[in-house]
């Protein structure tokens, strides 16, 4: 299921893979742009589409079918949740060392979240995705019936470029989406004024392999 990351291992080029519908593998030490959504909001199809995404381009139009979508499941509009899974991702960088993290949103249907992990991708997400499912199905009362799709997107981050691509995309989704006119006015990110001294370092990033022109 992938390699524990030592911080030690930060910039190596030693690959943790794990492989369900979809691959995941990214160098030890690197940043990761992560994205899983609700139970129910992405077809199957969908994720075949996913696994080639290559570029990131089929990715990127799917993301924003589904940030236009008014149908199917979008638990994370409501603020108790959407505050749950804030929390969350902020506990795992705080509390449990899980990773850095480095941007993040929670939309109504989906999260992204751009992290350094120090753990295996499937052990962060399975931690993220089973404390969450759990409380937010306390509020709906939903308990016991999934939450969260099984499956989940990653790509490791290229270049200093990328990185800093990938915190304005995530960072702007709910203005691409039409739900804020500022970034900084969606509470649940680390752009808004909520999330005030929670907003994520800036400055030279480690753990940045070798540069690439892939675009995310």
């Amino acid at each position: 299921m992938g390699q524990a990351v030592s911080p030690a291992s930060h910039g190596a080029l030693i690959m943790s893979r794990y492989h369900r519908r979809l691959p995941h593998w990214h160098p030890d030490g690197a940043w990761v742009f992560l994205t899983w959504r609700l139970f129910g909001s992405l077809p199957r199809l969908r994720w075949s589409e996913l696994a080639q995404a290559g570029s990131g381009r089929a990715f990127v139009a799917l993301d924003r079918q589904a940030d236009q979508a008014t149908s199917g499941p979008l638990w994370l509009r409501d603020p108790r949740i959407a505050t749950v899974v804030a929390e969350a991702l902020r506990a795992g960088q705080r509390e449990r060392d899980f990773y850095v993290l480095r941007a993040w949103v929670v939309m109504p249907n989906h999260v992204h979240a751009l992290l350094r992990p120090f753990r295996p991708l499937a052990v962060i997400t399975r931690w993220l995705k089973g404390a969450t499912a759990r409380s937010a199905n306390l509020v709906l009362g939903h308990t016991g019936q999934p939450f969260w799709q099984d499956e989940s997107w990653d790509r490791w981050v290229r270049s200093q470029q990328e990185l800093q691509r990938g915190i304005r995309y995530i960072e702007h989704t709910p203005v691409a989406a039409g739900l804020v006119a500022a970034a900084e006015d969606w509470p649940w990110s680390s752009a808004g004024r909520v999330a005030g001294e929670t907003a994520c370092p800036t400055g030279p990033e480690p753990g940045i392999p070798p540069s690439s022109t892939d675009e995310l």
